[in-house]
């Protein structure tokens, strides 16, 4: 065994001992409480042996992330992603490297997995309205009441989807309804890379071109999902980690942007001022772990705490 892989072992072990230390503590003392299929050690262990054979981008060389991130930010990293009772394994989240910083953040999937635990949710459904499509809604107390939508197999075409829905079931047997025009989903995605250099669509051959519909409701579901969270009046020790780990990304993400123009060719450029920007995060099937230092296409960007899309 090599020195790199005794000290990675080593820091292994003291990495994950500690957070694992902190989490017992954190349940001892009643301040956590995980769903009961959920094992933190499991999750602890699934992460750290992802995180082994996990690289950072071009830029720095493709070097593991272990050897760049300080063991601090790791264990912040790991303990964010405990603490909201989730697993990468299961495409909750995935970890991302801005420097020498490790940032856990949450994948739309797990964006679902905590909102059914934080706002008491059964059941989180989306779907695409095509053209041809038949919706009738009302609306009561600002909110979408009455909701119907009926739809013909012949209507699903990808180019001519003109929105989406998200529903989200409560346990009280209420719920919420978020829709979206197809023109405000695709002002989300037009902050990201993939969007095409025209200014008006998707780039060709895109996750988002090839899976409109599937992308269509990742946007609609996150925006559903993260108005409860954010709205949340909960000062619990998960809805502090949820806050600080938005906070993380968007502080470590603006650091790297500001690295990168810095060291950008200023272009005399016009640039038009938008009233809302969306973060740029991949609408892919994201990667359980993924790490990233160079500026992809999958890298959130500094403006909001998490991608609606």
């Amino acid at each position: 065994m090599s020195n790199q892989q005794v000290a990675n072992t080593t820091k292994k072990s003291t990495v994950v001992d500690q957070v694992a230390a902190k989490v017992q503590t954190f349940q001892e003392n009643g301040e956590i409480h995980f769903p009961p299929s959920y094992s933190p050690d499991n999750a602890l262990k699934s992460a750290y042996l992802m995180l082994q054979n996990t690289k950072t981008g071009k830029q720095d060389g493709n070097r593991p992330v272990l050897d760049i991130c300080t063991k601090e930010s790791v264990a912040n990293a790991l303990l964010d992603m405990v603490v909201q009772g989730l697993n990468p394994m299961k495409k909750q989240g995935y970890f991302i490297a801005y420097g020498n910083t490790l940032t856990f953040q949450r994948s739309y999937m797990g964006t679902m997995a905590v909102t059914k635990r934080v706002a008491k949710v059964k059941e989180i459904n989306a779907q695409v309205i095509y053209e041809g499509d038949d919706v009738e809604y009302e609306i009561e107390k600002a909110k979408i009441t009455n909701f119907k939508h009926k739809t013909k197999f012949g209507n699903i075409n990808k180019d001519k989807i003109m929105g989406a829905y998200c529903v989200l079931e409560f346990e009280n047997d209420t719920d919420y309804i978020e829709l979206m025009t197809i023109d405000e989903i695709r002002k989300a995605w037009s902050k990201a890379q993939f969007w095409g250099k025209d200014q008006t669509a998707e780039k060709k051959g895109s996750t988002h071109d090839d899976y409109k519909q599937e992308m269509a409701k990742k946007t609609v579901i996150n925006r559903a999902c993260k108005r409860f969270l954010n709205s949340s009046d909960d000062e619990s020790l998960l809805m502090n980690t949820i806050q600080k780990s938005n906070d993380t990304a968007i502080e470590e993400a603006t650091k790297a942007e500001i690295e990168e123009n810095a060291n950008s060719e200023v272009l005399d450029m016009q640039y038009e001022e938008v009233s809302e920007t969306q973060p740029g995060d991949a609408l892919r099937e994201e990667p359980a772990v993924e790490a990233k230092t160079e500026a992809p296409e999958n890298k959130p960007s500094a403006f909001e705490n998490g991608p609606d899309f």
